[in-house]
């Protein structure tokens, strides 16, 4: 690597909105705010749900159903 040309690298916190912190290192130089993390993610939670609003899935499954014949 050449010297002098690439940024400083600092260890920073990260903070997510539920509360969970944890270090990190990157070229920032303050704290990183983020909305969602692993923590409070419903994918890594096992707290998903799937949502059919008003039948948008069997109104697909209808419309393009005729044109597959």
């Amino acid at each position: 690597m050449k010297p002098a040309i690439h940024p400083k690298y600092n260890e920073i916190s990260v903070v997510c909105a539920c509360g969970n912190t944890f270090k990190t290192r990157s070229t920032m130089k303050d704290d990183l705010h983020i909305e969602i993390c692993s923590e409070c993610h419903p994918f890594f939670t096992g707290k998903q749900k799937l949502v059919d609003t008003a039948g948008r899935v069997d109104r697909f499954n209808k419309r393009y159903a005729r044109g597959a014949r």
